[in-house]
């Protein structure tokens, strides 16, 4: 071995360990900071009610509303299933209807320049706008609840689906015509396999989508009774000034967004870690 190689040996091996040590506190990091930061704001959240003597019925504390969901779980996780329900329903067939159409706008050119402007007009129109008018013409409580949701989630599915598909190498493309591939094969070996990571991409968006348009049907549509979803239980907690039950849904709501966000990107990790650049980990 050379002098010049003995001198950059060690040097070599002194950025690997370095980097090796980087990744490593970027690890527990990326569990430890969001853990941090989430509890220092629920401390300052009880010491702001306390120190200022803030009455429960105007700002709860932390422990009065996990107080208050334990106590009233029975009713609240009867709600969070029926929003449950709505939201997922609806994001299914978001994933089913965007990805159908998508894959027909692609097959077709004037069928997309027909009907691509018609999910534009559902995606730009609030849907607390159309809410009312969908409750007036639907009959059925929850099909309305459902398809509130569904114009919600509907569009980045399409939207990101039809991208990826249109994102397909043309190169590759005239490769697959020049050796004989019909449009089928086309479709599933090629642009199917290049859309994924946008759908999986459009698909996180959606889920959160799904039950932002599930809580915001059932507060326009104001359901009660046995079928009551967390939007009424909010709203029903506020005529009564139940401030820490409303707290308590709201806790819900937004853990069960996080979960969906959590399983879409799991669901994303597993299918593209072994092959797309935005999922395999570098090693430098």
């Amino acid at each position: 071995m050379s002098s010049t190689d003995m001198n950059t040996a060690p040097l070599v091996d002194e950025e690997e360990l370095r980097y090796a040590r980087a990744q490593k506190r970027e690890k527990i990091a990326k569990w430890v900071l969001p853990v941090v930061v989430i509890s220092f704001a629920i401390f300052m959240w009880d010491r702001v009610v306390v120190w200022n003597e803030i009455p429960h019925y105007i700002l709860p504390g932390p422990r009065l509303v996990i107080e208050t969901l334990i106590k009233d779980w029975a009713m609240l996780s009867s709600a969070l299933v029926v929003t449950l329900k709505i939201t997922l329903a609806a994001l299914a067939v978001a994933v089913i209807g965007g990805v159908g159409l998508a894959i027909l706008f692609t097959q077709s050119r004037y069928f997309e320049m027909s009907f691509y402007p018609f999910a534009v007009i559902l995606q730009v129109t609030p849907v607390v706008s159309i809410a009312p008018l969908i409750f007036i013409y639907v009959d059925n409580r929850l099909a309305g609840l459902l398809l509130c949701a569904w114009i919600v989630a509907f569009f980045p599915i399409l939207s990101n689906t039809t991208l990826g598909l249109n994102s397909t190498d043309h190169n590759l493309r005239d490769l697959y015509k020049i050796y004989g591939a019909t449009r089928w094969q086309r479709l599933r070996y090629l642009q199917l396999p290049t859309a994924l990571p946008y759908f999986l991409g459009g698909l996180r968006i959606a889920g959160g989508l799904s039950l932002i348009g599930a809580v915001v049907a059932e507060y326009v549509a104001g359901t009660g009774g046995i079928g009551s979803g967390l939007a009424f239980r909010i709203l029903e907690a506020g005529y009564r000034l139940n401030i820490p039950r409303m707290f308590a849904a709201l806790l819900l709501i937004a853990a069960t967004g996080v979960v969906i966000f959590t399983a879409a990107s799991l669901l994303s990790h597993l299918l593209l870690h072994k092959w797309h650049e935005s999922a395999i980990k570098r090693e430098s």
